[in-house]
Formats: structure tokens, sequence, C-alpha cells
């Protein structure tokens, strides 16, 4: 549960440096979640297949994350090159494509 409600927190953030922030904790919370498979597997509460597609279901996970991570500091990026566009240009974030991100400050 803590990985999808730390995504969510952080899009709610003023910045995609703080929502940054919380897709790390999120990815964080992906290895621990990783522990708990394997506790879980140890004392054989769940079967070794499952472990195994649950596991591959977090690495996909994890790459979304990553992926969503390299889109805002390549965003960071291309507004210090672009120093031309107006600073207060609308944007909008990935998880909420009816919400204007304008608020959001640059990392």
């Amino acid at each position: 549960m803590s990985v999808p409600a730390n995504i969510v927190e952080g899009s709610g953030q003023h910045s995609d440096r703080e929502f940054s922030r919380f897709l790390r904790i999120a990815l964080n919370s992906t290895t621990e979640l990783e522990y708990h498979l394997i506790t879980a597997r140890d004392l054989r509460l769940i079967l070794d297949t499952d472990t195994l597609t649950l596991t591959n279901q977090l690495i996909e996970i994890r790459k979304m994350i990553y992926g969503l991570l390299r889109h805002l500091a390549s965003k960071s990026k291309n507004r210090v090159t672009h120093s031309d566009e107006p600073a207060n240009s609308a944007r909008n974030s990935p998880l909420e494509p009816h919400h204007s991100a304008s608020k959001r400050q640059p990392l």
C-alpha cells in the first residue's frame, strides 16, 4: 500500500523536485515489499511461483517509477536549456492528465 500511496501523495506536491522525492520513497517501499515477499515465501505463506510472479510485477513497477523519475529530471534539464520559455507555462503531470501542474516549480 505504501508504494501507490507515496506516488499519489507526491503527485499533489508543488514542484517536480518534491514529487521526485516521493517517487524515491516509493522506490524504497518496493524494496521493503520485496523483503516481505521473500519472508512470506521462506515462511511458506505463499508459493514459490507466486513469489516469482509478484517479484516480476514489482520489477516492472520499479522500471515505471525510474522512468517517471528520468522524465521529471529531463523536464528540469529542458527548462534550464530552454530558458526563453515562460517560467509559469502550464505543465501537466503524467499522473494528473486533467490537472494543470502549473503550480509546480522546476527541480
